[in-house]
């Protein structure tokens, strides 16, 4: 989101609505099925906690490797406390602390930044490094890895720079009916870890087709939270003539929720940033509307499209909930004791949300 100054975005954290939304009339009644779970994931709240603290540790500014988590509202606000968000480690004044965000980062990066001899915090999602072993591993035992991922996503860079030479990325079903890979026994497949659970394993049944002897990972890569919300909605997609999205256009996660609820059922759907995005248009004859929230987003976001949506006549909200999440992740090493060298009340990350 920024080029490496320290100017800031002049977007409001949360845009005000030009006019709020009507309550037009529907034969029937309105009602909100809101799903659980939503919202933010262990590693995203590690990820977003590691940034604050380093804030207060080091103080501003502290220097970020892309966007900590796909979010534009979380990123707003920690560039209006002081954090840079830089493409690349280059951009990084010599000795600065940078963060390396939630979705990792390769090796290459890693000695980029010790070159420059910057302090870094390693806030990737431990699910992802998870990965990113399997990956090493399995090169190192001379499989060749088939990576099912998006081209161009950070977490696809960050877990292909740990094999380059012996790693495919193939990016939905229809590439694995054609994508060339190397003739061996030994060929195992892994995965980006926000993908759809269903598009994902269609692709593993289409590539399998091809090459039988294909195995699979040991556990699943599909990380639990992304699971657990596509769960949830089509839970309820059936039911609803209309599913909001809230979640930014570059988290994989929230545009797949778009996806399954159209999949599974619901009559429309959209993905918004904010509250103030959602079109009256929308609402035309909608009886019930699915509300959800991709892995990074902070409920705050949720319980703002609730007040609009409650203007439009939407005020019967019910939750169905379809898993219960207590998942913490420790934060990173250096952040796990606080300056005097005691250990930090919030070392496994976790807040009222």
């Amino acid at each position: 989101m920024s080029n490496g100054s320290a100017t800031l975005l002049e977007q409001p954290a949360i845009p005000a609505r030009r006019e709020k939304l009507h309550d037009v009339p529907v034969s029937g009644t309105k009602r909100i099925l809101l799903a659980a779970p939503r919202g933010y994931c262990a590693g995203v709240d590690r990820a977003v906690i590691a940034v604050e603290k380093a804030l207060e540790r080091y103080g501003a500014p502290v220097y970020v490797r892309k966007q900590i988590v796909h979010n534009i509202h979380v990123v707003r606000e920690l560039e209006a406390r002081g954090v840079v968000f830089v493409d690349e480690v280059e951009e990084v004044p010599e000795g600065s602390t940078i963060v390396f965000s939630a979705h990792g980062v390769s090796p290459m990066v890693v000695e980029e930044a010790k070159e420059r001899e910057l302090h870094a915090i390693d806030a990737t999602c431990p699910l992802v490094t998870k990965v990113h072993r399997e990956a090493v591993r399995f090169s190192g035992q001379d499989f060749h890895i088939v990576l099912i991922g998006h081209d161009g996503h950070e977490e696809v860079e960050g877990t292909m720079g740990h094999a380059p030479e012996n790693t495919t990325l193939v990016n939905d079903p229809d590439e694995a009916d054609t994508i060339d890979i190397p003739e061996t026994e030994n060929l195992i497949w892994l995965s980006q870890t926000t993908l759809s659970v269903d598009e994902t394993m269609e692709t593993v049944r289409r590539l399998r087709a091809r090459f039988p002897h294909l195995q699979d990972p040991p556990s699943d890569d599909i990380c639990y939270a992304t699971q657990n919300r596509q769960v949830a909605i089509k839970k309820i997609a059936e039911e609803c003539d209309l599913v909001i999205v809230v979640g930014s256009e570059n988290s994989s996660n929230s545009v797949r929720l778009v996806e399954v609820a159209l999949e599974y059922g619901a009559r429309a759907s959209y993905r918004v940033d904010y509250a103030s995005e959602i079109k009256q248009e929308w609402l035309e004859g909608v009886n019930t509307i699915g509300v959800t929230s991709g892995a990074s987003v902070p409920e705050v976001l949720v319980d703002q499209a609730l007040a609009d949506l409650a203007d439009a006549g939407y005020r019967d909200v019910e939750e169905i909930r379809t898993a219960e999440e207590d998942l913490q992740f420790s934060l990173p090493k250096e952040l796990r004791k606080d300056a005097q060298g005691k250990t930090d009340e919030r070392a496994l990350g976790g807040r009222t949300r």
